[in-house]
């Protein structure tokens, strides 16, 4: 079965950090998951989905949203099919739930669109 499982999420306060974790099966969309792009995505009471970090599948490029530049660094261990998102210096903002994702396209996904599978999300809320 084909599934993408995170965990990590909780409430912090404003300037606090986050580690979220994500394991996933060994196919994704027809593809290894060590051969699919990896991201996670979040999404906030009341807004659309939003993109928020990407890794291709060897973990060599990685990929940010402008607004968690400088603060947030995905990265992945393909022999725990794990991808991580280490958040720090959170804000209100970054509140939402965050979903993990993969993609079996030949590039690596900056869209939510773009990616093939998903996981159930795991709630971040920081407070201020």
């Amino acid at each position: 079965q084909e599934q993408l499982v995170e965990s990590g999420g909780g409430l912090v306060r404003t300037g606090d950090s986050l580690r979220l974790s994500c394991v996933g099966s060994d196919r994704l969309s027809g593809r290894s998951f060590g051969t699919s792009h990896m991201g996670w995505t979040r999404q906030a009471p009341g807004k659309e989905r939003e993109w928020v970090a990407s890794i291709n599948w060897d973990g060599v490029s990685t990929y940010y949203a402008d607004s968690v530049k400088g603060r947030f660094t995905i990265s992945r261990d393909n022999a725990k099919n794990a991808v991580y998102l280490q958040m720090n210096s959170l804000k209100p903002d970054d509140t939402g739930v965050y979903t993990c994702a993969a993609s079996s396209y030949l590039l690596t996904p900056r869209r939510p669109e773009e990616f093939t599978s998903w996981g159930q999300g795991t709630q971040v809320t920081v407070s201020s």
